[in-house]
């Protein structure tokens, strides 16, 4: 008799699991500003590359990186390092990284993910160093407050395996187990589920090789400082697009009722429908600068590699989908703002006119009155 098949599973000499925890916590952050509040534990500094690349592959302006301090949190049989990276963009996101050392059969991370997925304890302490972080630089935050969005993704960084070119035999002779780590589900069987885990691949070099999916990333290269920052942006971005469609979701069903319910006496004219305008302008160019600002904080076109690997992360988390999404209510509520006006405008012109026809009136009907004193 046969001994069962076992899937090929290699082991880990050297690797590490980053989770990543992203949140929208105001509407700008002075990054100067902020960085004089933490000088002691801040670095101000472009990508770390390990490829040449001109020098305009870089972000505007570089984000502020904080070193934070953290208990050691237990997540079943691993354990996160106590310095936690928290990066801090200018357009009002931080992003909070955790890092834990990994080791042992390759098959074990996909329990990890699972554990990852979601996870309570790392949301709750995570949420609680940027609520620390922003008393610190609250000065520097511009309308400080921390959204409920937030966006949590994983990258596995396998540095190391104890048979050479260990990630080619995985994806050919066990894409099930590569799958079921990327997804965070150990029950994954489906083919066409692994084949759509598996279906972005980007590699720079013959031993280099980097999985991007939805929930988690696998990146197996020795080194991948530049890989890890290009996909913590894509989830930073991808948090600040669903923030703002859905700040925009709200804007649009609060103005429609303005529009239809339309102004209710003089004082309305003045006061209430005036302030609805105003709000609605203000927020068309608060959504409009902090829309550019999320678009055009990272220039990659001089590393093919790295806007590729960009290109395909913003493919699997459909940020083309969410900017069509927010132009289109962007216009939409330009429409209802240039409808509202004119909808005041004629309010107030017919109230004018009310106006002249009352005192033609009275100045036909005062002599009258006069003539009988």
């Amino acid at each position: 008799m046969k001994a069962p098949h076992r899937a090929y599973d290699p082991l880990i000499k050297d690797g590490v699991a980053f989770v990543q925890f992203a949140y929208d916590v105001g509407l700008a952050i002075g990054l100067d500003a902020a960085e004089k509040t933490v000088t002691d534990m801040a670095e101000r500094a472009p990508i770390r590359h390990q490829r040449r690349a001109p020098k305009y592959f870089e972000f505007h302006p570089y984000p502020l990186r904080v070193t934070q301090t953290s208990a050691v949190q237990t997540i079943g049989d691993w354990r996160t390092l106590p310095s936690v990276e928290t990066v801090v963009f200018d357009f009002g996101a931080i992003s909070v990284t955790y890092q834990i050392p990994l080791s042992g059969a390759f098959s074990s991370l996909a329990r990890l993910s699972e554990l990852l997925y979601d996870n309570e304890t790392l949301l709750k302490d995570s949420r609680r160093l940027v609520e620390e972080l922003i008393k610190t630089i609250h000065p520097s935050v511009n309308r400080p407050q921390i959204s409920e969005f937030y966006e949590d993704y994983v990258l596995f960084q396998i540095r190391a395996f104890d048979d050479h070119g260990a990630h080619a035999r995985l994806l050919a002779e066990a894409p099930t187990m590569v799958a079921q780590v990327l997804r965070a589900d150990v029950d994954l069987r489906s083919e066409q589920e692994v084949q759509d885990a598996l279906s972005v691949q980007v590699s720079y070099g013959s031993d280099d090789l980097t999985l991007v999916d939805w929930v988690a990333a696998i990146v197996f290269a020795t080194a991948a400082d530049d890989t890890r920052a290009v996909l913590e942006f894509a989830t930073v971005q991808l948090l600040e697009l669903r923030h703002l469609d859905h700040q925009l979701d709200s804007a649009l069903e609060r103005y429609y009722d303005a529009l239809t319910r339309g102004p209710k006496g003089p004082v309305s004219l003045f006061t209430k429908a005036d302030d609805e305008l105003r709000e609605i302008g203000q927020l068309q160019v608060e959504s409009a600068v902090l829309f550019e600002n999320i678009n055009n904080a990272i220039k990659l076109l001089g590393d093919q590699y790295l806007a590729r690997l960009y290109q395909q992360a913003a493919r699997r988390y459909h940020l083309a989908a969410w900017d069509t999404s927010i132009q289109r209510k962007l216009k939409t509520l330009e429409s209802i703002y240039d409808k509202m006006e004119s909808s005041l405008s004629s309010a107030r012109l017919e109230f004018l006119e009310w106006i002249v026809i009352i005192l033609i009136a009275l100045e036909i009907v005062m002599p009258f009155f006069q003539g009988k004193h």
